[in-house]
C-alpha cells in the first residue's frame, strides 16, 4: 500500500489546502495520505485559530486517510526542531514519499542547499561571522548560502522544505521528498481565491465575511468560538509580572528577560508588546515562539529533554488509514497511541496540559469540553 506524507497546520484549511490534496491525489490515486499535523499551538509560536480535532474532522473530509499530532515541544519550535518532528514520525509510520509545498518548486535546488547546511564546513562559520554583524539567524542563513552556492531562500515554504530534506540526509530515512508548486504569498493579508491562512485569520478577526475564501466544509468551524493570540495576553503579563526567573523558559535567552519585565507594563495588547520587543536580532516569530514557551510553561529543560519523538498519536482515520494502521504498527517502534487512559510519558502528560491552557479563552462549558475530549477522542471516518 502506497503512502504519502504531508505536514501541515491547518490554520485555517483554505482552498490552498485543498489544492495540495487534490494535486496528490490525482499523481498518486490509490496512495494512502498520512497527515501530521500541528494541534493547538503553532510553529509561528501562535494558538491555533481552532483546536486540533476540529482540524482533524476537516482533514477527513478533504480526504487525508490518516492524522497524526506533532507534539508540542515539535509543532511550536524553529524549522529544522519541527520538520525532525514530523519527518520522523512519517519514517517510524513507514511513509514512503512526503510532498510539500513550495514557491520555487525545484527539488534540485532545495536539496543542493540541504546539502550545503549539512556537508560544507564554511557554512555555519559564516551563518556566525553575520550573525556577529548583527543579523538575525534567518538572514545570516540567506546570506551564507547564497556566499556559497549562489542561490537564496527567503520564502517559508522554501525554508521549511530544506529543514525537511536535511532531516532526511541527516538520518538516512527511506523517505522521498516531492514539491507542488505554492500558489499564495505565504505573508500576503489579502483577500483572493486562493489566499494566505494569515489572509483569513486576519479577516476572521476583524469579523469579515470569509465563506467564499474556504471551503464549504470548513466554514461552519470557522463560524464557532474562535482562538486569537490576544485572548492570552492578560494571562501572559500575569506570568511575565509574577514569574522571578523568567530565564528558564525556553528561548529566553541573552538577557531578553529584562526587556519583557519592562515592556509588559508599557504593552496594551499582545501586538504592541511584539512590537515593543522586536529588535534585528529577536525576529517576530522568535518572539512569538519566546511568549509562548512562557505561556505554556516550556522550559528549557524540557526542551533539552524531548529531543526525539517517544509516541506515535493518532487522532483521526479514515478506513483506508485504518487498514494502513494495521499494516504498519507492529514495525513502528515506540507507543502508538490513540485513546489515552493511563499515560506514563511526559511529553505527552504536557501536551495535556497545554491544551487546558489553550482552552482558557472559551466559555465554561466548552473548556471542559475541549479538556474532556483529550481523553476519549479520536475520528474514524468511514469511506
Amino acid at each position: 500500500m502506497q503512502s504519502i506524507g504531508i505536514i501541515a497546520e491547518y490554520n485555517p484549511f483554505h482552498y490552498g489546502h485543498l489544492y495540495h490534496i487534490k494535486k496528490i491525489k490525482e499523481a498518486y490515486p490509490d496512495a494512502v495520505l498520512v497527515l501530521i499535523l500541528s494541534g493547538n499551538f503553532t510553529q509561528r509560536g501562535e494558538v491555533s485559530i481552532i483546536n486540533k480535532w476540529q482540524k482533524t474532522e476537516i482533514a477527513l473530509t478533504a480526504g487525508v486517510d490518516l492524522i497524526v499530532e506533532l507534539p508540542f515541544p515539535f509543532a511550536t519550535q524553529s524549522a529544522d526542531f519541527f520538520s525532525y518532528g514530523a519527518i520522523t514520525i512519517l519514517e517510524k509510520l513507514g511513509v514512503e514519499k512526503v510532498i510539500f509545498g513550495s514557491e520555487s518548486n525545484c527539488i534540485d535546488d532545495l536539496t543542493l542547499i540541504a546539502k550545503t547546511q549539512i556537508e560544507n564546513k564554511d557554512f555555519d562559520k559564516l551563518v556566525k561571522v553575520y550573525s556577529k554583524l548583527g543579523e538575525n539567524y534567518p538572514t545570516a542563513l540567506s546570506n551564507a548560502l547564497f556566499d556559497i552556492t549562489g542561490k537564496r531562500i527567503t520564502t517559508p515554504n522554501d525554508l521549511l522544505g530544506v529543514s525537511y530534506l536535511k532531516t532526511i540526509l541527516k538520518n538516512n530515512y527511506h523517505i522521498q521528498a516531492e514539491t507542488i508548486k505554492r500558489e499564495n504569498n505565504f505573508h500576503d493579508k489579502n483577500l483572493s481565491s486562493i489566499c494566505s491562512a494569515s489572509a483569513i485569520r486576519d479577516a476572521l478577526q476583524k469579523n469579515k465575511d470569509i465563506k467564499e475564501y474556504v471551503p464549504n466544509f470548513v466554514y461552519p468551524y470557522l463560524q464557532t468560538s474562535l482562538h486569537f493570540q490576544n485572548q492570552y495576553f492578560q494571562l501572559l503579563k500575569y506570568k511575565i509580572i509574577t514569574e522571578e526567573h523568567l530565564e528558564k523558559y525556553h528561548l529566553v535567552e541573552e538577557g531578553i528577560e529584562k526587556k519583557l519585565k519592562r515592556e509588559i507594563l508599557n504593552s496594551s495588547n499582545y501586538e504592541s508588546f511584539i512590537t515593543n520587543i522586536k529588535s534585528k536580532r529577536y525576529t517576530y516569530n522568535k518572539i512569538q515562539r519566546t511568549l509562548n514557551a512562557i505561556l505554556c510553561n516550556f522550559t528549557k529543560e524540557q526542551a533539552k529533554n524531548w529531543q526525539n519523538i517517544s509516541y506515535i498519536r493518532i487522532l483521526g482515520f479514515s478506513n483506508k488509514g485504518q487498514v494502513y494502521l494495521n499494516c504498519v504498527k507492529k514495525k513502528i517502534d515506540i507507543p502508538l497511541i490513540s485513546k489515552i487512559r493511563k499515560n506514563k510519558d511526559a511529553m505527552l502528560e504536557f501536551e495535556l496540559e497545554t491544551t487546558k491552557i489553550y482552552a482558557l479563552s472559551l466559555p465554561f462549558d466548552e473548556q471542559i469540553a475541549l479538556i474532556k475530549s483529550e481523553y476519549k477522542n479520536h475520528f474514524h471516518k468511514g469511506d
